[in-house]
């Protein structure tokens, strides 16, 4: 992976593995700038050379020997440099130590071998989940971590390691040279096939499988047995002729054995499992990878030159960048009560880009009695927010849950409804056009149906395009819960939520239609590594992702911390292109937690905003330093906009500059300020 925001460095991802299972890997940049792809390739397949020697050494010591170890690549051009100390114009550039694997290669040491991408199982050190792992598949691609902890996770040893589970019966099979598990005879939901496990308290666990049906489509939960409690890891709705992929993730509170198996409520289907793969990994192996995805996606280079009127570079100036504005949208819910109270518009517009209107916006606010709109807050909190420059999220247009349609809603039908709903769409989409960042349309459209039962079965479909329509400009938000939440509600799994999408997707009404995924976040126990591996499932689509409802409802003495990790996972993420907590203060109360008391003091979950918001650039904060011999300054700074001042007191000179750094920045020229 190349291209680092700051360096234009690549990444090196390696993965060992021994006896099936991985036992060392690492993913960082590398110590110099690859000026191909040719070279960052071999760069990557040195470092993994050293490590594989080291873990050979190892394994000698204590008395074991191996007849070979191999060393795989995916780029033939790396192979062959390593092969092959020929000089070449493409190569000739390429630091010396790095030649050192042809002496390796060439005494047998080691063996240099190609391996397919799709079978690389570093791959995921390095790159986010491809496109066509969201597409059925004729075959399944290799385990993951070439299945982690599992074994036998590519079922080529037959039954060792796998088990009957409950009632079912179990076959292995053999198709088209591929070997697979099936669960078949099933009566109950959770007969399957299962494999024993050991989980460790305080690793966090990604996991992944290909599965298969033996007719139509079904749903399939990947469930983790222990202590006699169920923990669900993720799940995926498998077809029937081709492999999907379900990707997932969890934690668990207690270490001791646990028991994998696979849960499908259609007991008429076969359950088919293939390259099964569950991998540990430490709280600081995924905060490095955390801090490598920021570093690339959120931040970039300033490189900064003091001259003088001749054009002479100005040593030791002292240089101060201060950030005006936060690059990455960040944002908290409000409630009409800010209008009323200076304290709590000044504690918001110190810190957030973006807001949503709790309620002010939705039909229920503004058509309380049929024909007789009223819009008069909503229009008076939109003017407040842009006099400040903070955007607004247009939530909703309508809502799906029944639980929320006004009486005179639920009492009309045919065209009385049709047309209600017409008209509340046109009314409020054209009233706010092009004045807001985004629009969540038919709000819960995955767990609700209220419009589609009266309606037909296209009634979201026609709200979009009629929205859209109306506002081609402004990205329309599917806006769900559980998404990333919980792992066992099918109705809005990352798959259910994919198939929704796809039907919008065909909406060709004034162009073609700019779709957002709104995922809101209501979290008890956050599960990371599924909200991980849901985020890059979704992420696959390329469509912008936000978290637009961010809440944490847990008890005190952890609340605040489960806040923090679910932001920062979110803000990590390199799709996720924005985040909205919904914990603005309310006099009747927050929804389920607070980041102030009623005097905007901060209570601990808005001790938790603040703490990120100085790591990420915002509140304000200050880069200073000193220009070099050569009157140059450099600094790593979050996206955002800044105000920089140069002073030098020799020469009793003073400059200042604003600027924008933003991600589609390249590596800049220096930017000259005369002094």
């Amino acid at each position: 992976m190349s291209g680092d925001a700051d360096s234009s460095k690549s990444t090196s991802g390696y993965l060992v593995t021994f006896a099936g299972g991985a036992v060392a890997w690492q993913s960082r940049l590398q110590k110099c700038v690859a000026l191909s792809t040719t070279e960052a390739e071999f760069i990557a397949a040195v470092e993994a050379c050293k490590e594989l020697l080291w873990m050979k050494n190892f394994c000698e010591e204590i008395g074991f020997k191996q007849e070979k170890y191999v060393l795989l690549c995916d780029s033939q051009s790396a192979i062959c440099l390593g092969k092959n100390s020929t000089f070449h114009s493409k190569s000739k550039h390429i630091q010396r130590r790095y030649h050192w694997i042809r002496d390796v290669v060439a005494s047998k040491e080691v063996e240099l071998e190609k391996v397919h991408t799709d079978d690389n199982g570093a791959d995921m050190m390095t790159k986010s989940l491809p496109r066509g792992k969201l597409e059925c598949l004729e075959n399944p691609y290799k385990p993951q971590y070439n299945g982690g902890i599992i074994v036998n996770p590519d079922l080529q040893n037959g039954s060792q390691g796998w088990s009957q589970f409950a009632n079912a019966k179990v076959d292995f099979r053999e198709f088209g040279g591929n070997k697979f598990v099936v669960a078949r005879g099933r009566n109950q939901s959770y007969d399957s096939v299962s494999q024993k496990i050991y989980l460790e308290k305080g690793l966090l666990y990604t996991f992944s499988a290909w599965l298969q049906v033996s007719k139509g489509k079904a749903p399939v939960i990947a469930v983790f047995k222990k202590n006699g409690e169920y923990k669900h890891a993720g799940s995926v709705i498998a077809e029937s002729k081709c492999w999907s992929m379900l990707k997932g993730g969890l934690t668990i509170d207690e270490s001791g054995p646990a028991e994998l198996y696979f849960e499908s409520e259609d007991t008429t289907v076969e359950i088919w499992v293939d390259s099964v793969s569950l991998q540990p990994f430490t709280q600081e192996e995924w905060n490095a990878h955390h801090e490598q995805t920021i570093h690339k996606t959120r931040k970039g280079a300033m490189r900064i030159r003091a001259v003088n009127s001749a054009g002479e570079p100005v040593p030791n100036a002292t240089i101060s960048i201060l950030q005006n504005r936060l690059g990455f949208s960040f944002g908290c819910e409000v409630e009409n009560n800010i209008l009323g109270s200076q304290a709590y518009q000044n504690w918001f517009t110190k810190r957030f880009t973006v807001t949503t209107f709790a309620n002010e916006m939705k039909w229920y606010s503004t058509e309380a009695v049929r024909g007789k709109e009223d819009y008069t807050t909503a229009d008076a909190m939109l003017r407040f927010f842009k006099q400040h420059g903070v955007a607004v999220r247009g939530h909703n247009i309508v809502w799906n849950d029944p639980k929320y349609q006004l009486s005179w809603v639920t009492s009309l039908s045919g065209n009385d409804l049709y047309n209600a709903v017409k008209r509340r769409v046109s009314s409020v989409v054209s009233r706010y056009k092009g004045q807001l960042v985004s629009w969540d349309v038919v709000n819960e459209n995955l767990h609700f149906s209220f419009f589609e039962s009266k309606m037909g079965a296209q009634a979201s479909y026609n709200i979009y395009a009629l929205a859209h329509s109306i506002d081609p400009r402004t990205t329309m938000f599917m806006n769900e819960y559980n998404t990333l939440e919980q792992p066992g509600d099918s109705a809005s799994s990352p798959a259910k939520y994919l198939g929704k999408l796809r039907e919008l997707q065909s909406i060709r009404v004034a162009g073609k239609i700019q779709l957002g995924i709104g995922l809101e976040s209501h979290f008890n126990t956050p599960n990371i590594p599924y909200m991980r591996s849901a985020l890059d499932t979704l992420a696959a689509t390329g469509l912008p992702i936000w978290l637009t409802e961010v809440d944490v409802q847990a008890p005190p003495n952890v609340q605040a911390n489960y806040f923090e990790q679910v932001l920062r996972e979110g803000h990590a993420h390199p799709q996720v292109k924005g985040m909205v907590t919904w914990s603005g203060y309310s006099p009747s109360g927050c929804y389920k937690m607070c980041l102030t008391d009623g005097n905007f003091r901060n209570l601990p979950a808005g001790d938790v905003v603040d703490k990120l918001l100085r790591e990420w650039g915002g509140l304000r904060v200050q880069t200073t330093g000193l220009t070099d011999s050569d009157g140059f300054f450099e600094a790593s700074l979050f996206h955002g906009d800044y105000d920089i001042n140069i002073a030098h007191p020799l020469i009793n000179s003073t400059a200042s500059h604003s600027f924008t750094l933003t991600s589609d920045d390249s590596p800049p020229s220096p930017f000259v300020v005369h002094v």
